[in-house]
């Protein structure tokens, strides 16, 4: 049961936050001062020891005049990046013919002179707020001498003045107050916007998918049609006010539980033989932490784990990441199916989401439609501890409003971001829930049990590769790896821009989500085949007409990785692709997406086998982590791919992807040898297909077509079945 005296010491934790962080940040804009002066004084000026105190300096400074071209260049090289290092001014220097000292000096009084530009902008801004407060005192004052009794009519003397009147003058005094304190903190951020959150963001359109014909696009009544019925997403709304001072306080708490969980080894994390894993010690996370949100409760099991890894990425944006809750499903697309921010408590300082606090909804998969999806209504909060380093906790709120139907609840759970030099940062992933996976089908139990479908290895593996994707996406240059007809940079970004949307549709679409009602096709086997139709209408980025939608999971006595290489080669496609029919697959176009060679994006061309069809085209992206796979792809028109391939808009090409999910059947490795049994080294396959069955969106669904995809579906299986497990069915 929740205690309200527990988090006493951290009442007033949110409302200091702002208070410590402007000194801290003055003492940051005086160092950076200081840095800025020119050094060209420093250097021609006589030390003490050398001046004649009765000696009057007769020479004049001597100022070297740069030329034209090198006042160019060094502009140029300024704007790219305005705080070379020693290497980078000893490069610029034996271009321009300039000592490196030079090159220094220059910088430094560069930087003194923008800074002097933008406090003299800055300083006409607050002259002219200044102006208008001045303004709005003399019409007060104008008001006040003439003001009248409202009952007499006579004038009426300070004393007299009516309670609103009162009011009013007190309000505008703290909005005074309020945008004088407004504007010292908005100094300090040069150059970083303020941060604005919507009260509803849902993360991509919903999905009313049913065999009664469902849609793509949204509908009016957001609220209503959104999602299914009866699901977390749709029933949670808003906290009140009185609960608010509550979610404060077991935030706060949250993030203290969280820090410790992170930062502690044994005897809290019991370390595994092989050291590959962290096992909570429930026993001394009790002693730990007594009162934390209250005992588990029935029917429920516990669920922790910790993972540390280094990425490519600056703790500020993985911060950015986490708190914006579209990028957030954007980049966990694979883990989080559906995630809304309810209400923000606070936008925190302005300028970063330090003391930011937001109250959400969200959905986990796997993308598997075997696999029940956990949904959680929690409160996420973020804060700065030190300079460079900082956590993110997240909370479920269901003490507030408790649910007979819940299945799972978050314990604190979250991340550190500790800066590391260069733009890399070190997370620490703790990830610790109660939850009830009776449900889970039997071939997914081991994976599940082993932490590696829901826990802190999945969520670090996913943030780690997802990461080097994006430090690819934003490359200045076309890198030594890329591969065939890409030409230009603005060709590489749309191709990585199409592929995105490309691996979020087919994620959104391949697990249990609630807004998904699947139907199976035959008996009661884990590898029947499930299906669901949605209709696409006005939606540029899709195909119009009837879609249907085709899933099924196996169990393979292969190691993932195995699997992984012969579905995304292009050499053995036609071993298992029937829309190919048999034709040759060239790859025109690849690029780099990390280091693992699997991790990348292709534009494969299919040469078919039938001189009477054309050539087809096909964009496919893989990556690979330790947690599992993925190969996606779709076919493109050609025309479209053009338009991609020079730089053209990428949202106007209309895609309907399909592909594998092929995750590891549990926490084993695979030792050699066959693999006898589920949870010792084999591949778990999800097999995924869109197709559009009809181009009339206004057509009704045949059962023709249902048995036709059906069938293909079924065919691609024994395929891929045959090809790398030829003795399973022996």
């Amino acid at each position: 049961m929740y205690q309200p005296n527990m988090f006493e010491s951290h009442h007033h934790h949110l409302l200091d936050m702002s208070h410590k962080t402007q000194e801290n940040e003055l003492d940051m804009l005086r160092d950076e001062d200081y840095e800025s002066k020119s050094g060209t004084d420093i250097m021609d000026a006589p030390s003490g020891d050398d001046q004649d105190p009765n000696q009057r300096p007769n020479k004049k400074k001597r100022y070297h005049r740069h030329t034209q071209h090198q006042i160019q260049e060094l502009e140029s090289f300024f704007k790219e990046c305005p705080h070379p290092d020693d290497k980078q001014r000893k490069e610029l220097g034996r271009r321009l013919s300039l000592e490196p000292l030079q090159v220094k000096f220059w910088f430094q009084n560069k930087r003194t002179q923008m800074k002097a530009q933008h406090e003299r902008h800055e300083n006409s801004q607050l002259r002219n707020e200044n102006e208008k407060l001045r303004m709005e005192n003399i019409r007060y004052k104008e008001a006040l001498t003439n003001a009248t009794c409202p009952n007499c009519g006579g004038p009426a003397a300070i004393g007299e003045m009516s309670f609103d009147e009162q009011h009013l003058r007190i309000e505008n005094a703290r909005l005074r107050e309020e945008i004088d304190r407004i504007s010292g903190i908005a100094a300090k951020y040069v150059g970083k916007p303020l941060l604005t959150y919507p009260n509803l963001s849902p993360n991509g359109p919903p999905r009313s998918l049913d065999l009664p014909i469902g849609s793509f696009s949204p509908q009016p009544a957001i609220a209503d049609e959104m999602f299914g019925t009866s699901n977390l997403l749709r029933s949670v709304s808003a906290p009140t006010e009185a609960e608010k001072p509550v979610i404060i306080e077991l935030a706060v708490a949250a993030m203290e539980e969280l820090v410790r969980m992170a930062q502690s080894d044994e005897p809290l994390w019991i370390r595994s033989s092989d050291n590959s894993s962290e096992t909570l010690n429930e026993e001394h996370y009790s002693q730990m932490f007594p009162r934390g949100i209250g005992p588990k409760q029935m029917g429920l099991k516990s669920e922790a784990s910790k993972e540390s890894a280094v990425v490519i990425m600056n703790h500020i944006n993985l911060v950015e990441i986490l708190m914006d809750v579209n990028q957030w499903s954007n980049v966990f697309s694979g883990i989080v199916s559906r995630a809304i921010t309810v209400e923000v408590l606070s936008t925190g300082v302005a300028g970063n989401y330090n003391g930011a606090l937001q109250v959400m909804t969200s959905e986990y998969q796997v993308p598997s439609p075997l696999v029940p999806t956990r949904e959680y209504y929690f409160v996420r909060y973020c804060k700065q501890h030190t300079d460079g380093l900082w956590a993110v906790v997240d909370v479920s709120l269901d003490n507030l409003r408790p649910s007979p139907t819940a299945r799972s609840r978050r314990r604190p759970s979250g991340c550190l971001i500790e800066e590391l030099p260069n733009g890399y940062s070190k997370v620490t992933w703790v990830e610790h829930v109660e939850v009830d996976d009776r449900a889970v089908h039997d071939i997914y139990r081991p994976l599940v049990n082993s932490g590696l479908a829901f826990g802190a290895r999945r969520w670090v593996a996913t943030l780690d590769r997802q990461c080097e994707r994006l430090a690819s996406a934003m490359a200045s240059n076309i890198p030594g790896g890329d591969v065939g007809v890409i030409t230009t940079l603005e060709g590489r970004k749309s191709m990585l821009k199409l592929s995105e949307r490309m691996v979020l549709s087919f994620c959104s679409g391949v697990g249990a989500s609630t807004t998904h009602t699947w139907t199976t096709l035959s008996g009661s086997g884990a590898d029947d085949v499930r299906v669901m139709t949605r209709k696409s209408v006005d939606d540029p980025g899709r195909p119009p007409g009837i879609v249907l939608s085709a899933a099924t999971s196996f169990w393979l006595p292969v190691p993932p990785k195995q699997v992984f290489d012969f579905l995304r080669d292009e050499n053995s496609r036609r071993e298992w692709d029937i829309l190919s029919n048999g034709g040759l697959v060239q790859e025109m176009a690849h690029i780099a997406n990390g280091r693992d060679p699997g991790n990348c994006v292709s534009l494969l061309r299919v040469n078919s086998a039938n001189s009477s069809q054309g050539n087809m085209l096909i964009l496919q992206e893989s990556s690979n982590d330790s947690t599992g796979s993925y190969v996606i792809y779709a076919p493109v028109d050609i025309a479209a791919m053009n338009v991609v391939l020079s730089g053209g808009d990428p949202d106007y090409v209309a895609l309907l992807p399909s592909g594998f999910a092929i995750l590891p059947d549990g926490g084993g490795k695979h030792q050699g040898g066959t693999v006898l049994e589920v949870g010792n080294g084999g591949s778990l396959l999800t097999v995924a297909f869109q197709i559009l069955v009809d181009s009339v969106p206004t057509a009704k669904l045949s059962l023709g077509s249902v048995a036709t995809v059906n069938s293909l579906i079924k065919c691609t299986v024994e395929r891929i079945k045959a090809a790398v497990a030829p003795d399973q069915n022996a």
